[in-house]
């Protein structure tokens, strides 16, 4: 019995073959790069906020001889970039004006701003950048850890704080406390080393 040998290509057939195949190989990859490239820019790309002086409060409370003493900061700057889908690639850096120290009593506002207390000459600004964010578990409320800087004096702090969308930004609203001997803040003074640290932060898309 004779068997027909396997019929073979030829040179030109086999070379249309191998460039079809390349071909195809080559526009496959290059939709697979595509995609890859495109899920890592959405990945990394979260929508920019700032800031906005008009609707944010910083206040913070003190104790004085066993009262309660309460001020406020303005001038709030700064960068947010949020997105409460994936808040680890979140990030805040703002600051605030410290010459702004408010306690509704000029004299002790005077003394605030002097070298004892925020030296605002030396240090005009009080600065915050996150260096983490995490969901917290419930809807809207995270946490926040960054580094805090008064004076020169840097010190890392971690709070909870909440999301809540408004018009075309965000409502932050957080509560932390700090100690102000761990700034150099008041030295000696007979008032209460803690402090609380309110926040309200309305925050516009740029």
């Amino acid at each position: 019995m004779h068997v027909m040998p396997h019929p073979s290509l030829s040179k030109g057939e086999g070379s249309k073959t191998s460039f079809f195949i390349t071909a195809t190989f080559y526009f496959r990859m290059k939709k697979i790069s595509l995609f890859i490239l495109t899920a890592l820019i959405s990945s990394s790309v979260f929508a920019q906020y700032k800031p906005a002086a008009q609707g944010s409060t910083l206040i913070f409370t003190i104790k004085n001889f066993g009262f309660d003493v309460n001020g406020t900061f303005t001038g709030l700057q700064g960068n947010i970039g949020f997105d409460p889908k994936n808040p680890a690639n979140s990030a805040f850096d703002v600051s605030i004006d410290a010459a702004t120290v408010n306690t509704d009593n000029n004299l002790r506002d005077q003394h605030l701003q002097g070298e004892d207390y925020f030296d605002v000459k030396n240090y005009p600004r009080i600065q915050f950048t996150s260096t983490k964010l995490a969901a917290a578990g419930k809807h809207d409320s995270f946490t926040i850890t960054g580094k805090l800087t008064i004076k020169k004096q840097t010190k890392v702090i971690s709070f909870p704080f909440t999301a809540i969308p408004s018009g075309n930004g965000y409502l932050f609203k957080g509560t932390f406390k700090i100690n102000r001997k761990d700034f150099n803040v008041g030295g000696t003074s007979t008032i209460a080393d803690e402090l609380e640290v309110v926040l309200n932060v309305l925050a516009i898309k740029n």
